[in-house]
């Protein structure tokens, strides 16, 4: 592609890309091209950009021979292959990034979205204070407006329907999830996974939730609404399905649940700051299965809460495995010898060998008899792990069974074997249900679910155990005795 540079008296301006996206356009490709205010070149560097998308009629000739005349640079290309509507996107936004663009303002060739707004959508980027990362033309900040300007009601009911839906799933409050008018700073869409989303109608919905999810700040400003008579390519039943299951796939992966890499920032996750001793966790469990003063040693060191628990109110000397430790290669250099405990949360799963982690383990005890070693590990059995492969889905989370750190998947009776040929006898077990309140908060319903889970987890351990926790003490090894008799 070549590079065409701003001209030396407009570097000092935002550069504004105009991105219109044509399919089929030949009829109204000019009037569009013709309504961009002339007025945004005073405050604006200004270019604009036609993508037809492999259309059938003259959309690219027709564009082509509009722009040799337009009173700013202009450039026309045509897709060899039809991208789709997100596809096309995708398109225009590598061309911004790579020409050096501020801002990439998306107008579309059939007319429905007024370019007469530019001015209006594009001065949210100039002023000072809170950056901006989108500006949305909004139909329905002013619904009757909606109705007024020709949109069908079946079609303003939908999206006052959908945009309710996923506003309550992603926990967003946009007016309107389904606008084609959108201004995007370019920095913005340089640093998201783009090439990772669909080339669908519900791209809209997929860049939404990676502005917001990556912490970007969307601005709504109100526009007319239009419709005439151009062609509609969407099918509106598959729509709405792709972009309710996209929203409530979204909301899964805000709860720690799933994991999919185009949604994958920092601030994805809504964090709930849920106490572990607020409701029947695993590490409740574990500090009271613990003895007060007693010397433990963690290894996982993944609860801090329980760490300083078993500090403060039950005067244990806790220590922690230093993060120079790599458990896959070697044990910390502690006591070992004068351990009550040993907690292992988190970490069997976690190993590139959990047998030789254990071998390495029962060896550090040797001369320990008295020592408790607790370790816990997520049932891959589990019901909900279980349906979700009978619909097709293995999706691997933050947290949880299918956490993205697990390099070791366990049912309640493997794990019972690998502690078995490790050497290790098991004394006790808890079945542990799975977390809701961590999810949903500590609310009514997450400790009803507890309760619900816990009852079925008694019947069926290896159906509806989230988690289960072993209390377990080592053998000697035949090594060990021979020696011991030999002395």
């Amino acid at each position: 592609m070549v590079v065409c540079p701003m001209n030396t008296d407009t570097q000092d301006r935002l550069r504004v890309l105009v991105l219109i996206l044509a399919y089929n356009a030949e009829k109204t490709i000019a009037d569009v091209l013709d309504r961009i205010p002339r007025e945004l070149e005073a405050t604006y560097a200004v270019r604009v950009l036609v993508i037809d998308d492999c259309s059938r009629d003259a959309t690219w000739q027709r564009a082509k021979e509009h722009l040799k005349t337009f009173w700013c640079p202009g450039e026309a290309l045509r897709n060899p292959v039809n991208q789709g509507y997100g596809g096309n996107q995708k398109v225009g936004y590598r061309y911004a990034a790579e020409q050096g663009f501020d801002v990439v303002a998306m107008v579309h060739g059939d007319g429905q979205y007024a370019p007469e707004c530019l001015p209006r959508l594009l001065e949210p980027f100039t002023r000072g204070g809170m950056r901006v990362d989108a500006v949305f033309g909004s139909r329905m900040l002013h619904k009757r407006d909606a109705l007024r300007g020709g949109m069908p009601y079946y079609k303003f009911l939908g999206n006052m329907v959908l945009t309710s839906l996923q506003n309550r799933l992603l926990g967003t409050r946009l007016s309107e999830f389904h606008t084609g008018y959108r201004v995007y700073r370019v920095s913005t869409l340089s640093a998201l996974p783009l090439e990772l989303n669909t080339n669908d109608f519900d791209f809209d919905t997929e860049i939404i939730m990676q502005v917001v999810f990556s912490g970007g700040t969307i601005v709504e400003l109100p526009i007319p609404t239009h419709y005439g008579d151009e062609v509609c390519h969407v099918n509106g039943l598959r729509y709405a399905w792709d972009v309710m299951r996209t929203s409530l796939k979204g909301r899964l992966i805000r709860m720690g649940l799933f994991y999919d890499p185009k949604f994958f920032f920092p601030h994805t996750e809504v964090a709930r700051k849920v106490s572990t001793f607020s409701f029947p966790s695993t590490g409740k469990a574990v500090a009271d299965s613990i003895r007060p003063g007693s010397l433990v040693l963690d290894l996982g060191c993944s609860d801090t809460e329980l760490s300083g628990y078993l500090r403060h109110e039950k005067g244990c000397t806790v220590i922690s495995c230093p993060d120079s430790v790599d458990l896959d290669r070697e044990l910390p250099d502690v006591p070992w010898e004068k351990l009550d405990y040993v907690v292992a949360l988190d970490v069997l799963e976690q190993r590139d060998s959990a047998e030789d982690f254990l071998a390495g383990l029962r060896e550090r005890l040797t001369d320990n008899t008295g020592a408790v070693l607790i370790a816990g590990s997520a049932n891959v059995g589990f019901f909900i792990t279980r349906f979700m492969l009978l619909l097709g889905q293995f999706n691997y989370g933050r947290r949880g069974i299918l956490a993205l750190s697990h390099k070791r998947l366990f049912t309640l009776a493997s794990l019972a074997r690998l502690m078995r040929y490790a050497g290790f006898r098991v004394v006790r077990r808890q079945i542990m249900a799975a977390p809701y309140p961590r999810a949903l908060g500590n609310t009514l319903l997450a400790r009803g679910l507890m309760a619900v889970n816990r009852l079925l987890a008694r019947v069926m351990p290896g159906l509806f155990a989230y988690q289960v926790l072993i209390e377990a003490r080592h053998t000697p090894s035949t090594e060990s005795v021979l020696r011991r008799a030999q002395r």
